[in-house]
């Protein structure tokens, strides 16, 4: 996969086109609101929540509302619209995020959907002793930017390259932290094969259905995020398939087993 990253095409024009559905996943949810409702509560412990790009903290309010129910303290992040690493973008996040783990006297898990799952991911590089978890919703961090349909947006509103060769090799590095990567092969703005982690211990990728703009508010995205989060610390397990899940999911700890599957 690694050999082929840089080679990587954005989805195609009908990939695209179902990102149409967006709305509907958003029915999805209010209908599957009583089942998620009766999911095993969460501990308690703080989450921040990182928007995608070109949008603000009002695009997480579902999940928000959904991980404060459970019985946690999602946070926003707080700078406006996501226009990409800007001057004092991440400096703002790490003071966050120790300010947060101060105020709670426990680590802080991070979700980042698309772009903001780059920033999760650098944080808690940054500062892994103040992370529990990292969870990234189709974020595009193991393969070329460009292979996404949002590069030029990205370039437009950042005001930077999306070609950075020392960048991107650093952000495919993985956090020293239990990661997951929740991604859709049928993503209509980034290539699938740009969100997979590598197989290491503490990595993972989970796969549902779902679309790029509408996958924070997808159920069974919400579903998977809360088994994540009940992850105790040091006792982080993968994600398991069994039973009924296996029709909603699958599980790869790496991306040659990805690759493998779609062989």
């Amino acid at each position: 996969m690694a050999d082929n990253a840089d080679t990587l095409r954005p989805p195609g024009l009908l990939k695209l086109a179902l990102e149409g559905r967006a709305p509907w996943e958003f029915a999805a949810l209010l209908a599957s609101a009583p089942w998620l409702k009766n999911l095993p509560p969460g501990d308690g412990h703080p989450v921040i929540v990182f928007p995608g790009l070109g949008v603000s903290d009002f695009s997480t309010v579902p999940m928000r509302n959904f991980l404060r129910d459970r019985g946690y303290d999602p946070q926003p992040w707080r700078q406006g619209f996501n226009f990409g690493p800007r001057a004092g973008v991440l400096e703002a996040c790490l003071e966050q995020l120790k300010a947060l783990n101060y105020r709670h006297g426990q680590k802080v898990s991070l979700i980042g959907w698309s772009l903001g799952g780059i920033y999760a991911r650098e944080l808690a590089k940054e500062l892994p002793d103040l992370v529990r978890c990292v969870i990234t919703l189709g974020s595009p961090f193991s393969g070329h930017p460009r292979a996404t349909n949002a590069w030029r947006l990205f370039e437009l509103v950042s005001g930077q390259s999306a070609h950075d060769p020392q960048l991107i090799d650093e952000i495919r590095q993985p956090p020293p932290v239990p990661t997951t990567s929740i991604y859709s092969r049928t993503d209509g703005i980034v290539a699938w094969q740009c969100s997979l982690n590598p197989g290491l211990d503490h990595t993972e990728n989970i796969e549902l259905h779902a679309s790029h703009v509408g996958m924070g508010m997808n159920p069974l995205t919400l579903y998977a995020i809360a088994d994540r989060l009940r992850q105790p610390v040091g006792g982080w397990q993968r994600f398991h398939t069994d039973g009924t899940r296996r029709w909603f999911f699958k599980t790869s700890t790496s991306q040659a087993a990805v690759a493998a599957q779609a062989a």
